[in-house]
């Protein structure tokens, strides 16, 4: 295996890379030559090496090389002040003239997402979304954490019994879950304690929101032995928190280079707001008044607004609003005084998490499901507490989401490896 651009020390070097542009001259060539780990710069001389420099002048960018010669330092060469003065090459692979540019649309760039990739902004995307998940995982690993892998065939639908998707399954049918909330909650009774799940989710949601996708990846965690859904709260802030600064501390000068967004690790704990209060202070402050009828949930213009109330009134980019309405809140989620002990985490004007304590008794659980009339739907999901179970609560983190927060990207869309929507089944 040849070594990483970035890891090449001055010598004979022998090393791989694709192109990313070539300047042609009249009697030297000089080539960037890029691979996961970094650029260089090739310089050839074509009066002495005139073979090198014929199979140069050929080739497009996104055609790959096998290059030889000797790497040395100069003052001249921006890129790290070194370059590699080039005896050999070998072709290894060609390429055609690029199909997409940097005016394409999204769609465009997605039609072709292996190309768009190339882009050097899109692979530090993908490096800190990286090292953000780590460091959740390694939060929640050192206070004692599980890791499971719940299905995603189901035999029901979860959660609401709407808005997913159906398959074929040898003579039945069964669905895609929503998320791994039942079986979360199933390790709960089952005694594991304290979980966490990476994976994904599907929703059969015709929305065409910025924000919102048909298959994603969640960030899952549930605990037992909580007191209240504060608790919770408190996890999930500490966890943020600590992943933000992991992030910072490796990205955060790069991150502000590319992206030009500064990484702000934020202070604990977030601020917390009761709905009705938050309606309040966005009518105050704005002149934002919610219809009626909407009061019971965060409208997408209240949201939106939470971005700027939570920095005007808290200095915070993170905003826990709490108070939701029954009605707007899943029936799992335990209620006191019939106002459900749950939140929206908001960050920077964007939901990024719901979570909550659940309820915990057979009884009480099944009458809130009797209630919407999925009292038969999840049936098999009721038996788990049927023998007992700790008071429990958890959260979920869609991780494309968070990334889409985190670098200040525009769309969904480009926080994604591969996009899944209403009209996008390809690549």
């Amino acid at each position: 295996m040849t070594p990483q651009i970035s890891k090449l020390q001055e010598g004979n070097v022998k090393f791989q890379g694709m192109i990313e542009t070539v300047r042609d001259k009249k009697n030297i060539q000089f080539i960037v030559l890029r691979d996961f780990s970094g650029k260089i710069q090739v310089t050839v001389d074509k009066i002495a090496y005139p073979e090198v420099g014929e199979v140069f002048s050929h080739l497009l960018t996104g055609a790959t090389v096998m290059v030889e010669g000797e790497l040395v330092k100069s003052e001249y060469v921006k890129m790290g002040g070194q370059e590699v003065l080039a005896k050999r090459v070998e072709v290894t692979s060609t390429a055609e003239a690029y199909p997409i540019g940097p005016e394409s649309s999204i769609d465009q760039r997605i039609d072709y997402r292996w190309l768009d990739l190339r882009q050097e902004k899109n692979l530090l995307l993908f490096k800190v979304q990286t090292v953000f998940i780590n460091a959740l995982r390694e939060y929640l690993l050192n206070n004692e954490f599980t890791e499971i892998h719940s299905p995603k065939l189901i035999a029901t639908a979860s959660e609401s019994g709407s808005e997913v998707f159906q398959v074929k399954y040898f003579d039945t049918f069964a669905y895609l879950a929503q998320s791994p909330q039942f079986y979360k909650q199933m390790a709960m009774a089952g005694g594991l304690g304290k979980i966490f799940e990476v994976g994904p989710v599907f929703r059969a949601e015709k929305s065409h929101s910025r924000k919102h996708a048909t298959e994603f990846t969640s960030f899952d965690v549930e605990v037992s032995g909580i007191e209240s859904y504060e608790d919770i709260m408190k996890l999930e802030e500490e966890l943020l928190a600590y992943a933000l600064e992991v992030v910072n501390k490796k990205y955060g000068e790069e991150i502000k280079q590319v992206f030009g967004v500064d990484i702000v690790v934020p202070k604990l704990p977030f601020p917390r707001i009761k709905l009705a209060d938050l309606y309040n202070e966005l009518e105050k402050r704005y002149g934002y008044s919610c219809p009626e009828e909407e009061k019971d949930d965060l409208s997408t213009e209240a949201e939106k607004l939470c971005g700027q109330f939570s920095k005007d009134a808290f200095d915070s980019e993170f905003l826990f609003v709490t108070d939701f309405g029954a009605k707007k809140r899943a029936f799992y989620h335990l209620r006191k005084d019939c106002v459900p002990q749950g939140y929206d985490l908001i960050w920077k004007g964007v939901e990024i998490t719901t979570g909550a304590q659940r309820e915990h008794r057979y009884e009480i659980l099944k009458k809130q499901a009797e209630e919407i009339g999925l009292a038969k739907d999840v049936e098999f999901y009721l038996q788990f507490f049927k023998y007992g179970c700790l008071p429990h609560g958890g959260f979920g983190l869609g991780v494309d989401r968070v990334t889409m927060n985190l670098l200040d990207i525009p769309n969904l869309k480009e926080t994604m490896f591969i996009f899944r929507g209403p009209e996008r089944l390809t690549p």
